[in-house]
C-alpha cells in the first residue's frame, strides 16, 4: 500500500508537471472522449471540452487510417506473394506443356514396324495367332501411352491457363493495393495536419482555464476502494489498468507512463495475454456484446459513437484515459459520455 501511495504521489507530481508543460506548448494531444461538462462550467471550460472532443474524433480517424494502412500492406504482401507463386506455376506449366506436346507428337506419328495399325491391319499381317496377340498388345500399349500423354498435355494446358488467370488477378490486386496505399498515405497526411491544428487550439484553450479548473482536471481522484479484481484475463487486464491511475494522457500513446484511451485498454489486455484492436472503434467489435445489467469487471465500455473506450471496474465505474490535462482515473460508468457498445473480451 505504501508503494502504491508513493507511486500515486509521483504520478500526481507528473500530472502537475504535464499541465504546467501545456503552458509552453508541449502538452500531449487528446485521443479519448471528454468528461461531461458541468452545467455551471465556465465558457472557457466548455470551449476546451468542445475543442478536445473534436480532437478526439480527428485522432480516432487518424488511428483508423493508420490501422487501414497496416492492413493494406498485408494485402499488398499477399497479392505479391500470390503473383510470384502464379508466375512460377505458369512457367512450370509452360515447360510441362512443351514436353508433353513433343511426346504426343511422337506417339501420334509412331507406327508399329513403320506402319499405322488397327485391329484389322494387325490381323492381316500376323503370321500366327500368337503373333496377332503380340501385335494387339503392342497396339494397346501404344494407345495407352498416347492417351496418358494427351491427358498430361491437356492438364498442362489447363494449368498454364489457370496460372495465367491467377497471375492476372494477383497483378490487379497488387496494383489496387498499391493505389490504395497511396490514397491512405495522403489521407493520413491530411488528418495529421488537421489534428495538429486542433491540438494547438486545445492547448491554447487549456491555458485559458482557471487554476482551479486545471487542478480539477488533473486530479486523479481518491485511491480506488471496494475494487474486487476477478481471476483470469479480465482481472489481469483490470489490474494493469488500475496500476496506471495517475498516469497522464497523451495522443497516440500506449505507455508505459502516458496513454490514450484505446492505448490503455489495448495494453491492459495485452498484459493479460489477449490481443485486441488498437482503436476504440475496433475494440467496439472485439469479444462479445453484453447488456448494461451484465457489465462486470474487465468489460470494455465504448462511448460517443466509438470515439472513446474505458474499462469497467464493476457495474457502476470505469477506469479510463480521458483527455489532455486529465490523468487516468476511475469515474462513474456513465460519465465519459453516451454508451455506444459494451463488450466482454474474456471470462
Amino acid at each position: 500500500m505504501a508503494s502504491q501511495r508513493l507511486k500515486r504521489g509521483l504520478r500526481g507530481a507528473m500530472a502537475a508537471t504535464a499541465v504546467a508543460a501545456a503552458a509552453v506548448g508541449v502538452m500531449p494531444v487528446p485521443a479519448g472522449a471528454q468528461p461531461n461538462t458541468p452545467a455551471n462550467a465556465s465558457e472557457a471550460l466548455k470551449k476546451y471540452n468542445e475543442l478536445a472532443e473534436e480532437a478526439t474524433k480527428l485522432n480516432e480517424e487518424l488511428l483508423r487510417a493508420e490501422e487501414q494502412r497496416n492492413a493494406n500492406q498485408a494485402k499488398l504482401d499477399e497479392a505479391n506473394a500470390a503473383l510470384a507463386q502464379a508466375t512460377q506455376a505458369g512457367d512450370q506449366a509452360k515447360t510441362d506443356e512443351e514436353n508433353f506436346r513433343v511426346q504426343v507428337d511422337k506417339l501420334t506419328e509412331a507406327s508399329f514396324e513403320g506402319a499405322r495399325f488397327n485391329q484389322l491391319s494387325a490381323l492381316l499381317v500376323s503370321d500366327s495367332q500368337q503373333d496377332f496377340l503380340n501385335r494387339m498388345s503392342a497396339l494397346g500399349v501404344l494407345a495407352a501411352d498416347n492417351e496418358e500423354a494427351l491427358d498430361k498435355l491437356a492438364g498442362a494446358v489447363n494449368a498454364a491457363e489457370d496460372a495465367r488467370v491467377k497471375a492476372a488477378d494477383a497483378q490487379s490486386a497488387a496494383q489496387a493495393a498499391t493505389d490504395e496505399a497511396i490514397r491512405i498515405a495522403d489521407d493520413i497526411k491530411k488528418r495529421q495536419t488537421e489534428l495538429q491544428g486542433q491540438i494547438t487550439e486545445v492547448r491554447n484553450q487549456l491555458n485559458r482555464l482557471t487554476a482551479q479548473e486545471r487542478n480539477t482536471l488533473r486530479d486523479p481522484g481518491q485511491p480506488p476502494t471496494n475494487v474486487s479484481v476477478p481471476a483470469g484475463a479480465a482481472g489481469a487486464a483490470l489490474q494493469f489498468a488500475l496500476d496506471q491511475i495517475g498516469d497522464m494522457y497523451s495522443y497516440g500513446a500506449t505507455g508505459p507512463h502516458v496513454w490514450d484511451c484505446s492505448g490503455l485498454t489495448m495494453k491492459s489486455y495485452a498484459a493479460a495475454g489477449v490481443s485486441i484492436p488498437r482503436t476504440s472503434q475496433g475494440q467496439a467489435g472485439a469479444g462479445r456484446a453484453v447488456s448494461r445489467g451484465e457489465v462486470t469487471a474487465g468489460d470494455l465500455i465504448i462511448y460517443n459513437g466509438g470515439m472513446h473506450v474505458g474499462m469497467a471496474v464493476d457495474n457502476g465505474r470505469v477506469v479510463h484515459a480521458s483527455t489532455d490535462g486529465v490523468p487516468v482515473k476511475i469515474v462513474s460508468l456513465e460519465a465519459p459520455g453516451s454508451i455506444y457498445a459494451m463488450r466482454r473480451i474474456a471470462g
